[in-house]
């Protein structure tokens, strides 16, 4: 006989407040987290809209996820993201208007601006094809990239890891005190 006890320990609620505040924010950070990582992991390039070219299709702070492609397989109305330019880190992201394989490029318009664009896009300036435009999405992406953003998470992961310690710490008094 165990003397009366029936064989179940019944947890402490400072333990068991303690180990689910822990677990929801470590299940929140990994939820939120998700849609920036899995989908480069998948081959996406990410990316936060910054300018208006492309409203009311693709509004100021979506997110958008760009896969890679063949440029010549790309077709009128398909909205691709390419570099501004020669040397430009500049991403933007237009409807196709033309393509002309032969000459590799396109000729492109932003929804929102009056004429075509100046240029023709060259093929070598080419990232891919807009798969998924996230509207407001972009600017929770910017901030958990952002520097505080990143210390917060790492914050926040340490009061997960402190509270699920604190739950194992009164654990093991409540166990102790029976």
């Amino acid at each position: 006989m165990n003397g009366g006890k029936t064989g179940k320990t019944k947890k402490s609620p400072v333990a068991a407040v303690c180990s689910t505040l822990g677990a929801l924010l470590l299940a929140a950070l990994v939820i939120l987290c998700l849609p920036l990582t899995l989908p480069r992991v998948l081959g996406y390039h990410i990316y936060t809209v910054v300018s208006g070219s492309m409203e009311p299709a693709i509004p100021v702070g979506s997110l958008l996820y760009i896969q890679k492609a063949r440029p010549q397989d790309m077709k009128t109305d398909d909205i691709i993201a390419f570099y501004g330019g020669k040397d430009s880190t500049s991403i933007i992201t237009h409807r196709v208007v033309e393509n002309r394989p032969l000459m590799g490029e396109f000729i492109t318009k932003g929804d929102a601006n009056a004429r075509e664009d100046v240029s023709p896009i060259s093929y070598d300036d080419f990232i891919g094809k807009v798969r998924l435009s996230v509207p407001r999405a972009g600017e929770a992406a910017q901030v958990f990239s952002s520097t505080p953003g990143k210390v917060t998470a790492v914050c926040l992961i340490g009061l997960a890891v402190v509270l699920q310690g604190a739950a194992a710490l009164a654990e093991r008094k409540g166990s102790k005190d029976e």
